[in-house]
């Protein structure tokens, strides 16, 4: 009798830390995926299970190596990293994201800009019933068992409670600004913001924000504070005076700092492409 006693206490132990899992997961990324529902009108209870269900709790390979937490694979319209992984065929190409977060967003758009999903925005936000049939229908998944697979984790750990709830933070976008130095539109970086999550907010195409910045793909992402355009920057600038360098700064953070294009302010000035500048020297924008 203890012994059965102790094998009830253990099974039980197993599902309590396998349901905070679950618990876990959610409390990650509730708040985006209610983000994500008011910005493109999917339902969070959608969102949350499709990302258990898909990436496993975050644990699947895809997941942990690409931050893809709904194994969308490439597809020819992606520009971005990628990873591959053995699924329906072998070593398939799945997108590759710098943290889950930007995963959430092309999951969003990833739905909201494909015709044939396009009939699931006539459902109420709060049909997760219609939704997951429906996903099952436009062929997001081959498992006839998937819409069931959706509705269970829903109505299990009570995700459908999330699709009444408006975001804790604001979730508009940052607005663009023009300054005194820089005439070019472009915004600040906020905390945890990268190139993608940046260009996605404010409609700019992913490849060219980087293009704009003069920064290369696998580059480091924006740091709080840091500007980044959302439209090309200048050849010259006539109004500009000329900068004396101080300490700290590079010939990029110059060029971002008065929105000229890196290279014609190595050209402008005379300089070697992968020359660095030096405290008190002079440069010049036209």
């Amino acid at each position: 009798m203890k012994r059965l006693l102790t094998l009830g206490i253990t099974f039980l132990s197993f599902f309590a830390v396998f349901a905070d899992e679950y618990d876990d997961y959610v409390s990650l990324y509730k708040d985006i995926a209610v983000r994500e529902m008011v910005d493109y009108g999917i339902p969070a209870s959608i969102t949350l299970a499709q990302g258990i269900l898909e990436s496993g709790l975050g644990k699947s390979y895809v997941a942990m190596e690409g931050n893809n937490h709904f194994g969308i694979k490439c597809h020819n319209d992606w520009e971005g990293a990628t990873i591959h992984h053995d699924d329906d065929a072998n070593q398939e190409c799945f997108r590759k994201y710098d943290n889950p977060e930007e995963s959430f967003i092309d999951h969003s758009q990833f739905i909201k800009n494909r015709a044939r999903y396009s009939f699931l925005f006539e459902l109420d936000r709060t049909d997760y019933k219609g939704w997951a049939k429906g996903l099952k229908e436009a062929g997001y998944a081959t498992d006839p068992k998937y819409p069931t697979r959706l509705i269970n984790l829903i109505e299990e750990h009570n995700l459908h409670q999330y699709d009444l709830m408006q975001p804790s933070v604001n979730p508009k976008k940052q607005k663009a600004v023009k300054d005194s130095i820089s005439d070019i539109k472009h915004v600040f970086a906020q905390k945890n913001e990268t190139y993608y999550t940046l260009a996605v907010k404010h409609h700019v195409p992913f490849g060219l924000i980087y293009v704009y910045n003069d920064v290369d793909k696998e580059a480091r992402q924006p740091e709080a504070g840091d500007i980044v355009y959302l439209k090309s920057k200048r050849n010259k600038c006539e109004d500009c005076t000329p900068h004396t360098v101080i300490s700290g700064e590079s010939m990029h953070s110059i060029s971002q700092k008065y929105g000229i294009k890196l290279l014609k302010l190595y050209d402008i000035n005379n300089m070697a492409y992968d020359s660095i500048p030096s405290v008190g020297q002079i440069l010049r924008f036209n």
